[in-house]
């Protein structure tokens, strides 16, 4: 119904001539593409923020300073615990290449004393607290953190993200709505008088509100489509530069086939809106002026 809406009947083609060169095609295009491109990056940190939160659910960390000799005493205390499905220390390797970032060569050192590092993955059921009064049993001055708690800040940057985006959206919604009422505005004063005759013919206010409505349409039809493919364009380029942190985070592609679905809805909500706004705004004009 909405697509044939775009095309007029050929009666009513020449009521309302249409102005070549219009803005109101390239001003939507231009909202439509910083709208595709803002909603993708809150899909995509969305999702990064979500698969975060499953890929550190029920995983902890035993951290034991200068520990290396009292590390298998938690290993084994860990390990007796009901629930718990894998413990493994973190290779001296791994523990000194990460502390290379902040130290640099000095982390090489053999005199630097390194903390010992157990990673533990918990199963459904079992309980945090008993791991940890069980460990700090074995070893006092050991430390059992939830991967979640230390991740926390990094998780709700990207909520925050994800809201702000979201925000950002109703915002250029809310200005493409905006233009569609200023365009039409603008067209019913320009064709006032060719209005004025048809309502004094007997034009009906739905009759006289479908005109532009559709011109509308086809206007917000086309600036939509136009941002379409520039956004997907751009989308496209950006998934081929390597090394993308919202990748690293989630270990793989951040968009969904759901979410490339949903971000292609967007043209064609923005059409359907523009109708229903040029619509009550013509309806409004001709009861205020009629």
């Amino acid at each position: 119904m909405m697509f044939s809406s775009l095309a007029p009947p050929a009666g009513e083609r020449g009521l309302l001539p249409d102005q070549r060169g219009r803005p109101t095609p390239w001003v939507i295009a231009i909202m439509m593409f910083v709208t595709l491109v803002v909603a993708a990056a809150g899909l995509a940190v969305a999702n990064a923020a979500r698969l975060l939160g499953e890929s550190v659910a029920g995983r902890y960390s035993i951290q034991i300073p200068d520990g290396a000799r009292v590390a298998p005493a938690a290993i084994a205390a860990a390990g007796r615990v009901p629930g718990v499905s894998a413990v493994s220390p973190v290779p001296e390797a791994d523990v000194r290449a990460t502390l290379q970032s902040w130290l640099g060569a000095d982390a090489a050192s053999a005199q630097l004393p390194l903390p010992a590092l157990i990673d533990v993955d918990l199963g459904p059921g079992a309980d945090p607290a008993r791991l940890a009064a069980e460990v700090t049993r074995a070893v006092p001055h050991a430390r059992v953190l939830a991967y979640g708690e230390q991740l926390g800040p990094v998780t709700r940057s990207l909520r925050a993200l994800q809201w702000l985006a979201l925000g950002l959206v109703l915002l250029m919604a809310a200005a493409t709505a905006a233009t569609v009422v200023l365009a039409t505005r603008g067209a019913f004063d320009t064709h006032r008088s060719t209005i004025e005759i048809m309502h004094g013919i007997g034009a009906t206010d739905e009759q006289l509100a479908r005109l532009f409505q559709r011109r509308l349409a086809r206007d917000a039809f086309v600036g939509g489509a136009a941002g379409a493919a520039a956004a997907a364009l751009v989308l496209a380029l950006v998934r081929t530069v390597p090394g993308s942190l919202l990748d690293d985070i989630t270990g793989g592609p951040v968009l969904r086939p759901l979410d490339w679905f949903l971000l292609a809805l967007l043209p064609l909500l923005g059409t359907l809106v523009a109708m229903l706004v040029a619509r009550a705004t013509v309806l409004k004009a001709l009861r205020a002026t009629l």
